[in-house]
C-alpha cells in the first residue's frame, strides 16, 4: 500500500495564492466605488502594494494621479504670474494666495455668525421659559433669526434649491418621456415642443416666472420664499429637456423581442412600465438626470443673481456689487465652489446610477 504525502510548501503556497486572490478580489469590489468618488488611482494604489506587477501599477498612478496634480499645479503657478498683471477697476486680479486667505476669511465670518445666531437662540429661548414661569405662556413666540447669512448658509440654500428644481423636472420629464418613447402619437406630439422650448435660455424664463410666482404668490407667508420659488422653477424649466429626451429615447431603444413578450403575457400598462419599460431604459434615464442636474446647477446661478434668492448666485452678486478690494477674490472663491460643487453632485448621480444600473459611464 502505497502512502500519499502532501508537500507542507505546496499547502502554503495555495494558502497564500488564496489570500492573494481574495485580496485582489475584495480590491476589484473596492475599485467600482472608488472609480464613483473620482478616486480610481487608489486601486493600482492598493495593488502594487499587494505585488501585482508594480511596474503597471506605477504608471496607472502616474496616469491616474500624478498627471492631474501636475496639470493643477501648472495652473496655479501660470495663474499666479499672470494674476497682477491683469488691472480692473477693483485692482489686480488676484492670485491663489489672495484667494486661499479670502477662503480662510469666509470660514471665519461663517463661525462668528453661527456664533451670533446661538446666542440670539438661546436669549430667545431664556426669553420663552421667563414667561411660561410667569405664567404667561400665552406670550411665548418663536423669532426668526434675521442676520446675514454665512457662506456656508448660502451654499446650503443653492443645494437646496437646486435638488427642489431638479425633482419637479424628474417628475414631470421622466413620466413625459416615458409616453413619448411608448407612444408615436405622443412622441409626435411633445417634440415639437421640446425643439422650440429647449434652447430657451433661463435669463428669458426668469421674468415670466417672476410674475406667475408673484401673481400666485401674493402672501409672504408661504412655505417657501417667492424668491426660492422662482429661482427652482427656473431651473425646472431649463433642465427637464435632457431628462425627457433621453427617456424617450431609452424607451423607444427596448428591444422589440421583449416588447413582443409583454404583448403575449398580456401585460398591463404598469407591469409593462415597471417590469419592462424602466429596468431597460435605466441607463439612458440616469444619463439625463445627470445632464439635467448639471444645466440645474449652471442656471441657478444666474437665477439666483436676478432673484435675490440667497445662494451663491445672490453672494457673487452682492459682492460684485459692493466693489470692495476682496470682492473679486471673494468672487473667485464663489466660482471655485460651486465648481467643486457641480462635480460632487455629478458624483452624487453616478453613484445612484450604478446602484440602479450596470453601465460602464464614467
Amino acid at each position: 500500500m502505497t502512502m500519499t504525502t502532501v508537500d507542507p510548501n505546496f499547502s502554503e503556497t495555495a494558502d497564500r495564492e488564496a489570500r492573494r486572490a481574495r485580496l485582489f478580489t475584495r480590491i476589484n469590489v473596492a475599485d467600482k466605488w472608488f472609480q464613483v468618488l473620482g478616486l480610481s488611482w487608489i486601486t493600482p494604489l492598493l495593488k502594487a502594494c499587494a505585488g501585482d506587477n508594480p511596474r503597471a501599477q506605477i504608471k496607472e498612478i502616474w496616469r491616474l494621479l500624478a498627471v492631474p496634480l501636475l496639470a493643477i499645479f501648472g495652473f496655479l503657478l501660470l495663474w499666479g504670474a499672470l494674476a497682477p498683471k491683469v488691472q480692473t477697476s477693483l485692482g489686480a486680479v488676484p492670485g491663489p494666495a489672495q484667494v486661499w486667505e479670502e477662503v480662510v476669511n469666509l470660514h471665519q465670518d461663517a463661525k462668528a455668525k453661527a456664533a451670533k445666531q446661538e446666542k440670539f437662540d438661546a436669549m430667545v429661548e431664556k426669553r420663552n421659559e421667563r414667561l411660561i414661569e410667569a405664567g404667561r405662556a400665552d406670550e411665548v413666540k418663536t423669532v426668526a433669526y434675521t442676520g446675514a447669512p454665512s457662506f456656508y448658509h448660502q451654499i446650503w440654500t443653492s443645494i437646496q434649491t437646486v435638488f427642489f428644481g431638479f425633482l419637479i423636472a424628474t417628475a414631470i420629464a421622466v413620466p413625459l418621456g416615458i409616453a413619448a418613447g411608448l407612444s408615436p402619437m405622443a412622441n409626435a406630439a411633445l417634440n415639437p415642443l421640446i425643439q422650440i422650448f429647449k434652447p430657451v435660455s433661463p435669463l428669458a424664463w426668469l421674468p415670466i416666472v417672476t410674475m406667475v410666482v408673484s401673481a400666485v404668490s401674493v402672501s409672504q407667508d408661504g412655505l417657501f420664499a417667492k424668491s426660492f420659488l422662482i429661482s427652482a422653477i427656473t431651473v425646472t424649466l431649463c433642465s427637464l429637456w435632457p431628462t425627457l429626451i433621453n427617456t424617450a429615447l431609452g424607451v423607444a431603444s427596448i428591444d422589440k423581442d421583449l416588447v413582443n413578450v409583454s404583448k403575449v403575457l398580456k401585460m398591463n400598462t404598469w407591469t409593462k412600465i415597471t417590469k419592462l419599460v424602466l429596468p431597460s431604459a435605466l441607463p439612458l434615464i440616469f444619463t439625463g438626470l445627470r445632464l439635467s442636474l448639471g444645466v440645474g446647477w449652471m442656471v441657478l446661478i444666474a437665477a439666483e443673481m436676478l432673484a435675490q434668492n440667497p445662494g451663491l448666485g445672490k453672494f457673487v452678486w452682492d459682492e460684485f456689487q459692493n466693489g470692495s478690494s476682496s470682492s473679486l477674490a471673494k468672487i473667485m472663491v464663489a466660482v471655485v465652489t460651486i465648481g467643486i460643487i457641480g462635480f460632487m453632485l455629478d458624483r452624487v448621480m453616478f453613484a445612484l446610477q450604478s446602484l440602479f444600473t450596470f453601465t460602464n459611464n464614467r
